[in-house]
């Protein structure tokens, strides 16, 4: 296997009916094989099964799962490489009643894909990939375009004692319909149509286009505010600090002037003194 769901999920289950191998499993259900049934391989989150990842190989030319995938977690696994070859052979096991062509979709044969290096020679004389040897990451496929992002109006805004995240990095709070738990999630996944998983009870929570857009407004008029009301305090601060830095040199001048006052009116025990004359 080449593809896992990564601890991002955000069990929304875009990606399960979207698997042509039915390798996608929501946590906790166990998967079959030949009619076997095998344990859940993870129980909070989506999990892929390896014998029966192909990563889409013979079906499509990228992995369709992570096209789908709204926060990008279905990720090539760097320590699991699989070549070309061995994935459309794992197809063909299991879909023996399906015809693959010799130039079956695959994501290796896009321009830039590359066969994992340390990946099992193929058995039964299979043709490999022409593409070039790299690293497996390399090969991930391109996630579906998302909805365009609102404007950023700050990288990051501080305040003394107070850290405002990017817009992007928001947590959105949201309560489940069902079971009123309550769970947030990054504004950059808060997309419309986007579905949500409570982990409490795995209700759905979809986003709708004004919802969106209104905590789009929101936090944009928020950050615009903050960040005037930032912006005139630095600068109110500055006036102020230059103002005192001004005050103070002015009073350690005056120090110094009646410093050298006082060496001029009061005389050092010891210093000369004028004598009187003779005749005076």
């Amino acid at each position: 296997m080449a593809t896992v769901i990564t601890s991002e999920c955000i069990n929304c289950g875009a990606c399960e009916p979207e698997c042509p191998n039915t390798a996608i499993y929501q946590g906790g259900v166990s998967w079959e094989l030949k009619g076997i049934t095998h344990a859940a391989i993870e129980a909070d989150r989506f999990y892929i099964v390896p014998e029966k990842c192909t990563e889409c190989v013979g079906f499509h030319d990228h992995e369709a799962c992570a096209a789908v995938c709204p926060v990008d977690c279905c990720i090539p696994d760097p320590n699991i490489p699989e070549a070309e070859a061995i994935l459309i052979a794992r197809a063909q096991q299991l879909h023996p009643e399906q015809t693959f062509p010799t130039d079956f979709p695959s994501r290796f044969k896009k321009e830039g894909a590359a066969e994992p290096t340390d990946a099992p020679a193929p058995a039964g004389g299979a043709a490999t990939s022409a593409a070039p040897p790299a690293t497996a990451a390399a090969a991930k496929a391109a996630p579906a375009a998302a909805p365009p992002a609102p404007a950023p109006v700050a990288a990051s805004l501080a305040a003394p004692g107070i850290n405002i995240p990017p817009i992007d990095e928001w947590e959105v709070p949201i309560e489940c319909h069902r079971c009123n738990g309550a769970y947030a999630v990054a504004f950059r996944h808060f997309r419309s149509g986007v579905v949500f998983r409570c982990p409490y009870c795995d209700g759905s929570y979809v986003v709708q286009s004004p919802m969106h857009n209104f905590l789009a407004g929101e936090l944009r008029t928020f950050y615009a505010q903050w960040q005037k009301i930032f912006a005139d305090f630095q600068a109110r601060r500055q006036r102020e600090l230059a103002e005192f830095e001004e005050r103070q040199r002015a009073e350690l001048e005056n120090l110094n002037q009646k410093l050298r006052s006082a060496s001029l009116q009061f005389k050092p025990p010891g210093a000369p003194k004028k004598r009187a004359g003779i005749f005076g």
